[in-house]
């Protein structure tokens, strides 16, 4: 008998062979590859990039590029995604795995500090420039993050934010204390009182909240 995750996996579209790659070397030689969106989630990613065929994409957290390479698929023939990752470590892997991808010329990584980085952006202009924004990063600095990216989102445009269950620590006394769960608490509860947006917490994976700028 086949678990429900299984189940779900084997009913949804399939990955590319360049994403089942990269989700078997992140697993065989990069630390923390839980952090990988994975099968479902990206192609949830994919499926809701390509209803919105953004002109645009922020991406905040790109690991090995798996999220990323899932969101460019619904860009806009002259699109374009650009990508935030601290950690510098990552940045020739990142490059190996978009390089073998049909869509690299569409998709821009950034190594550096995300709040610095789209502080950059903002000073470059690019006020409501985005139609969508995914953050995946510091889940201590949630909160700062959505401060910065919502003005670089359009009116009508979508933030999407991953982890936001995390685990169901966020409603577990045990884990009050911890850190990045006090960040996720916190960004949560912003987000609910925000009337800028509207909102949605999905149960897909370990949470992703999906928001609407008004």
């Amino acid at each position: 008998m086949i678990g429900l995750e299984e189940y779900i996996a084997t009913h949804s579209s399939t990955e590319s062979e360049l994403l089942r790659t990269i989700t078997r070397e992140t697993n065989l030689q990069v630390l923390n590859p839980h952090m990988l969106s994975g099968h479902v989630q990206g192609r949830v990613l994919s499926l809701i990039s390509k209803m919105i065929q953004p002109q645009r994409i922020l991406e905040l957290g790109t690991y090995t590029g798996y999220s990323a390479l899932c969101l460019a698929e619904g860009l806009r023939a002259d699109g374009e995604l650009i990508t935030i990752e601290h950690n510098d470590e990552l940045e020739e892997r990142i490059c190996r795995n978009f390089a073998q991808s049909e869509l690299r010329d569409r998709i821009t990584l950034l190594i550096g500090d995300a709040c610095e980085r789209v502080k950059e952006l903002a000073n470059r202009g690019m006020q409501e420039a985005f139609d969508l924004v995914f953050i995946d990063a510091d889940k201590r600095e949630y909160c700062t993050y959505f401060d910065l990216v919502f003005p670089l989102v359009r009116h009508g445009g979508w933030i999407l934010a991953d982890n936001t269950l995390w685990d169901g620590h966020v409603i577990d006394p045990t884990y009050d204390k911890e850190p990045q769960t006090r960040g996720l608490c916190a960004f949560n509860d912003m987000i609910r009182d925000d009337e800028r947006i509207e909102k949605v917490i999905l149960p897909l994976r370990d949470g992703l909240t999906i928001m609407r700028k008004i």
